[in-house]
């Protein structure tokens, strides 16, 4: 079993502006870790992060498919979650390169068809459309979590986006809540973008029944 991360090195003040794991953090790490060998024969050159945070979710990717392996891409739109992400990664030594932006909004063009392993633990919480655009605008901790409407106005602008991410072997890692519509996600992708989706993992947690979706291609060699 893998440990979690050091993030000894982050403190109280840091939590105040980015988001601190969680149980939809760790059900993230386990289904990875459940896919571990699966991962390693993948042998992923291009791994990408939508919305890192602390760094967790890919200093634990790295610790599974070794730090010198792939190249680890991290975005999010807040600057403390960038420079926490880093600074994770080298306390783990992982070297992660974070890159301040809206989702994958400048990476789309050059990672075309290109990333092998891709995670989004998304703001899936429901919220007015209000709160969710202005957290977007805020750029601070509330993005992590405000959902809008049924908690899936960030998920559905990435879910538009993965299959001109992923490689003809790439896989795509989700969190989701059973209030996001899991069947409906994965039909919807099934459909719309070739890609076919199963729960990797899913448990309660307080209220909230997480799941982990991974997706892939339909067919392995479409491109």
């Amino acid at each position: 079993m893998l440990p979690t991360p050091d993030l000894s090195h982050l403190k109280s003040e840091d939590y105040r502006h980015v988001y601190e794991p969680a149980e939809d953090t760790f059900i993230l790490l386990d289904a990875l870790e459940e896919d571990a060998e699966t991962l390693r024969e993948l042998r992923p050159a291009v791994c990408v992060e939508i919305g890192s945070g602390s760094g967790c979710v890919t200093t634990f990717a790295g610790k599974i498919l070794g730090a010198s392996s792939s190249l680890y891409l991290t975005t999010d739109i807040n600057p403390r979650a960038c420079a926490t992400t880093k600074a994770t990664g080298c306390q783990n030594t992982v070297p992660i390169e974070p890159i301040l932006a809206s989702l994958v909004g400048p990476l789309r063009a050059r990672l075309k068809h290109a990333v092998d392993l891709l995670l989004f633990n998304p703001p899936y919480v429901p919220t007015d459309a209000e709160e969710a655009d202005a957290a977007q605008d805020d750029a601070g901790i509330a993005g992590a979590w405000a959902g809008g409407q049924d908690g899936m106005a960030i998920t559905d602008v990435v879910l538009d986006q993965v299959e001109n991410l992923l490689s003809p072997r790439g896989r795509f890692y989700l969190v989701a809540v059973k209030q996001n519509d899991i069947q409906g996600i994965c039909g919807r992708m099934l459909t719309q973008h070739g890609l076919r989706g199963e729960v990797a993992l899913q448990r309660r947690a307080g209220r909230e029944h997480l799941y982990v979706l991974r997706f892939h291609r339909e067919r392995p060699d479409r491109t």
